[in-house]
């Protein structure tokens, strides 16, 4: 990870510890375990990813990360309001953790999809946060970041 990015993901991981329970996620976030129905076919991973508008295979649920670029993730998608998406813990089911490597081309978890395309990991989600972009990339999904709503409340002061 580069030096700047790398700062960004160690500010992120220490602000996503300590923020606690549930109730921070919101009624939308669905923790959805394997939910592929034993198997990470390329059928099932396909209709998983295009279910929801968001998506995430990531090391544990948005309420427990099991490891700290899956908690960056969740991080960064609570710093913009994003409440209603699909969370698969790949810990659950081995055949999911492969199945979802194999199916994006991508050796790492977690994976993150938006509107059913491949976007990256937490160094692109990271690097997209940092430049703009997933604000972007949430508009066209209708989604709109609460970090809009910080930065035009900043602007009126």
């Amino acid at each position: 990870m580069s030096g700047s990015l790398g700062r960004a993901a160690a500010v992120l991981l220490r602000w996503g510890r300590g923020t606690g329970g549930g109730g921070l996620w919101g009624p939308g976030v669905r923790a959805a375990g394997s939910g592929a129905g034993g198997g990470g076919s390329a059928e099932q991973l396909d209709a998983l990813v295009k279910k929801d508008k968001v998506v995430v295979f990531l090391k544990g649920t948005p309420e427990q990360p099991q490891c700290g670029f899956s908690n960056a993730v969740v991080q960064i998608l609570r710093l913009h309001g994003v409440s209603d998406y699909a969370a698969y813990n790949v810990l659950d089911d081995p055949e999911l953790r492969q199945g979802i490597k194999d199916y994006s081309n991508w050796p790492t978890i977690p994976q993150v999809y938006l509107n059913g395309e491949f976007v990256g990991g937490c160094d692109i989600l990271l690097q997209m946060h940092q430049n703009g972009d997933l604000v972007e990339e949430l508009k066209k999904l209708g989604i709109h970041s609460a970090l809009l709503d910080e930065k035009k409340d900043q602007d009126s002061k």
